[in-house]
């Protein structure tokens, strides 16, 4: 299933439904078949998503271990590229602050 984000002020966004589930948990807005952010709350969904991306982002910098001593690049696996948070929201959290910076509200269905 995808979800597709429209706004009179940008283009569409369309993103799966694990991911654009996530991002509206993050806001604090139900998953559903459709929905609305108003202008005036882009605000508050903005600060929401920053917020999760810079708390995933510290957590990823805790985790990381230090450079391994040369010579020993052998003794840990190759690791798998992982997608962010950042790199998710990103098309959204542009969205809404152009909608937000032009006063057009964004609609969301399924």
């Amino acid at each position: 299933m995808l979800y597709e984000f429209k706004s009179k002020a940008t283009g569409t966004v369309v993103m799966t439904a694990a991911v654009a589930e996530r991002l509206l948990a993050i806001i604090g807005k139900p998953a559903g078949r459709k929905g609305i952010f108003t202008v005036e709350q882009m605000g508050p969904a903005l600060a929401a998503l920053q917020a999760a991306v810079d708390a995933e982002a510290a957590n990823t910098q805790a985790e990381q271990s230090p450079a391994s001593p040369a010579g020993h690049e052998d003794d840990h696996p190759a690791k798998v590229p992982h997608v962010t948070l950042r790199q998710r929201a990103w098309p959204l959290m542009d969205m809404m602050r152009t909608a937000q910076n032009k006063g057009k509200e964004i609609t969301w269905g399924v």
